[in-house]
């Protein structure tokens, strides 16, 4: 088999695989469409908020592998292996964001899928992005905060770490960045109107109720 082979078969893989809609199959088994309820994003936390943490937290480990397994399983050619994992990974992410399964309607917004792929491309540029995160999230209670705040932190500590060589991984962080800004520009404006809902553990429900009417803005 061609090396074009390997890595088209693989893109296609990771795509199907990214597209498992784990929000709202989790939802689903719950009787609820998590499309119609809290923000209607189809991602780990509107699960959390709608559904709880034992939804959640599942839900973000599921959509955190779909990223990275297939970076790490997947077969690469010889030729370019570090551009067929890369190749691999923003197809799991799009599958997460316009998933086939469900007609390539919106999906989640890709964060935790794209730490995953990260985790498996360059994991300690990774781990510093998951510390900012958290650093902020649990300091603000904003999850859309956090993830736009690591989504930047990731080039940056891979510019650090590496040095600043330009490689095919900063290039994709830079991109995989944008493209959660722009998955995130509802969040930005309600953050910048200070109308953006704030993160609360174990209130399971009214986070979502407020979220209702942003589902469809």
């Amino acid at each position: 088999m061609s090396d074009g082979a390997v890595i088209a078969l693989g893109v296609v893989a990771a795509y199907v695989a990214g597209s498992l809609p784990t929000a709202y199959l989790a939802g689903r088994a719950k009787g609820v469409d998590l499309r119609r309820h809290g923000s209607g994003n189809l991602g780990a936390t509107n699960a959390w908020r709608v559904l709880g943490w034992k939804i959640g937290l599942p839900v973000y480990l599921v959509d955190t592998l779909k990223g990275a397994l297939p970076v790490l399983l997947l077969p690469r050619p010889n030729a370019q292996p570090e551009l067929a994992a890369i190749a691999f990974g923003v197809a799991a992410i799009v599958g997460h964001v316009r998933p086939v399964f469900l007609g390539f309607q919106r999906g989640g917004k890709g964060v935790a899928t794209a730490g995953g792929v990260f985790a498996a491309l360059a994991p300690k540029a990774m781990l510093v992005a998951f510390a900012v995160f958290a650093l902020v999230f649990l300091s603000t209670g904003y999850v859309s905060l956090g993830s736009l705040s690591a989504a930047l932190a990731l080039p940056i500590s891979l510019l650090v770490i590496d040095g600043p060589r330009v490689g095919p991984v900063l290039v994709i962080a830079g991109v995989v960045a944008a493209f959660v800004f722009w998955t995130h520009r509802a969040n930005i404006g309600r953050l910048r109107r200070g109308e953006e809902s704030r993160f609360r553990f174990g209130r399971r429900g009214r986070a979502a109720d407020a979220g209702s009417a942003e589902a469809h803005r």
